[in-house]
């Protein structure tokens, strides 16, 4: 834990700026409060779900958080070169592509509905929402990692070389009490547990439990390729381009990414975000956000079922 307050201390004494800072806070303040004022992401952007259109919608989403944070980053940083770098303009514009490309895709939809029995409909489609982003995530970054960054050494912080685990499970210990204190709150318990009670396991004969297993580990898998794209594309795979700066517009872009969950929840990623932006920057790993992610992902489900 000492080592994490330190890179936290480190990164603050660098980056910190009070007129930065509060712009920011200012700006998701304002941006959180639309979006769950109007319920802006699942009553508008949801209305075109199965609809091509949506993956332009969630661009456009995605690139006013990101382009947003990055030009109050550049006015209070004197950054402006930045936006002169085609580098730059390449690699964002990508990753924001990515994004959109994963939050919009709905084809694995359409196979469950025309291939399989309605009984498997409701499993078959949480399983594949959590394993499509091999095809619209993983592979791209993969081949963006092979034809443009392959001089980055590890695959955009895919290692642990040099990687402590210790912290990061005394950091899942100390936030056992916080989730089931979570688990009390209305709209938490509307929301948790994700996977909900079908009839997949009598369709397939198997033991009630095993379809949840199966739908769990996806889900974990899902908070893998989350933290490759945002602590490592976002962090480490702009560093070179930005220095410290990466971290501030990544935490305003995940922020986003979780306004269609609970308000507690897309508040709490900002904090989230910027501890596990930092340790990745610092530790050039994002292995230490993958067990964080997960612990804290599967905490919420187990918690939110024992309730």
């Amino acid at each position: 834990m000492k080592k994490i307050f330190r890179y936290l201390k480190g990164h603050l004494q660098d980056d910190f700026q009070a007129g930065y800072y509060l712009s920011i806070a200012l700006f998701l303040t304002i941006c959180i409060s639309i979006n769950y004022y109007f319920d802006f992401e699942d009553s508008v952007i949801d209305s075109y779900s199965g609809q091509n259109i949506r993956i332009f919608y969630y661009f456009l989403f995605y690139g006013f958080a990101y382009y947003s944070a990055t030009l109050i980053m550049v006015y209070f940083k004197r950054d402006y070169f930045l936006l002169r770098k085609r580098s730059f303009w390449i690699k964002s514009l990508f990753v924001l592509a990515v994004l959109a490309l994963d939050g919009a895709f709905h084809y694995h939809e359409t196979l469950v509905n025309n291939e399989l029995n309605y009984q498997l409909h409701y499993w078959a489609k949480k399983v594949l929402k959590n394993l499509i982003n091999i095809f619209t995530t993983l592979i791209p970054l993969v081949l963006f990692y092979m034809i443009v960054d392959k001089r980055q050494g590890s695959f955009y912080g895919l290692t642990v070389k040099g990687f402590d685990y210790r912290p990061y499970f005394v950091m899942l210990l100390i936030m056992v009490p916080l989730i089931i204190a979570a688990t009390f709150i209305d709209n938490f318990s509307n929301f948790y547990p994700i996977y909900k009670p079908n009839t997949a396991f009598r369709y397939l004969d198997w033991p009630e439990w095993l379809p949840a297993i199966i739908y769990e580990l996806a889900y974990g898998w899902n908070f893998l390729t989350i933290e490759l794209v945002f602590r490592g594309f976002m962090i480490l795979g702009l560093t070179a381009l930005m220095g410290r700066n990466v971290v501030i517009p990544m935490v305003v872009t995940y922020c986003f990414l979780h306004f269609g969950k609970p308000a507690g929840e897309a508040i709490s990623s900002i904090f989230g975000g910027y501890i596990l932006g930092v340790i990745a920057y610092e530790t050039r790993s994002i292995f230490g956000g993958v067990i964080i992610h997960v612990g804290v992902a599967w905490m919420m489900e187990f918690f939110a079922w024992m309730n």
